[in-house]
């Protein structure tokens, strides 16, 4: 029961913080969800619940996504997803969380330092981002990332970065699930979890709606920011 309450409560922020800012949902919710039940349960269960959240979202962030940049994402996407799903069943849990851990950090020093002025010209490091996000993903559940960074570097404007990447990890999560279902991963454990979890999903989905226009873009960003460096620092630890 202890950690039914606190696996509501993990869903509610990171439903909460996907809508308000577009992604962080397994960001937020899988290291935290790790630390609950362990990788091997976490990462199958916040890839369905990931996938409930990103299908109401998707319909929102519909209509400016990069359609070029998508298809070439979701493609490479998909040859590195089984990589991933094939490295959490062979990899030594621990190695896995320090990995995990290594991830957000850098990914939340990044946030905090990144220089505003560089951009990247050259269209085929979509590729590579591509496969290297279908990994994550695969293994974390983290495809974010990467895809992320590419589409700073890239200058995606507002609308179309929180669209491609919603749309990116809508398809993205049905690959995931996909793998850990033929692997065998789903158990009835991971879906009493996910049945816990569905209510918190929408009731922080409703919550970020109703005070999505209310929040500092900036502010906000950096308490995410520290809030993923927190919970990287505390995986490796």
């Amino acid at each position: 029961m202890p950690n039914d309450l606190l696996l509501a409560l993990v869903i509610f922020a990171a439903a909460f913080l996907q809508y308000t800012s577009g992604f962080g949902f397994a960001l937020v919710a899988m290291p935290l969800c790790t630390l609950l039940f362990g990788v091997r349960t976490a990462a199958p269960l916040v890839a369905l619940a990931g996938v409930t959240v990103q299908i109401i979202n998707v319909v929102r962030f519909r209509r400016d996504v990069n359609w070029r940049e998508f298809l070439k994402l979701a493609l490479t996407a998909a040859l590195g997803v089984p990589i991933g799903v094939w490295g959490l069943s062979a990899v030594d849990a621990r190695l896995v969380k320090t990995a995990l851990g290594v991830l957000l950090i850098g990914y939340g020093l990044y946030n905090l330092l990144k220089p505003q002025s560089l951009r990247l010209v050259d269209d085929r490091w979509v590729y590579g981002v591509g496969f290297v996000a279908g990994c994550l993903g695969g293994a974390f559940n983290t495809s974010g990332p990467p895809v992320a960074v590419y589409g700073s570097l890239k200058g995606w404007p507002k609308d179309e970065f929180r669209s491609t990447l919603q749309t990116f990890f809508f398809t993205n999560s049905l690959v995931v699930i996909a793998g850990h279902l033929a692997a065998g991963h789903y158990n009835r454990e991971i879906m009493v979890s996910y049945l816990v979890a569905v209510p918190a999903l929408l009731i922080g989905n409703f919550a970020g709606a109703r005070v999505d226009h209310k929040v500092n873009a900036s502010v906000f960003r950096a308490i995410v920011t520290i809030m993923i460096l927190a919970s990287g620092v505390i995986l490796v630890l």
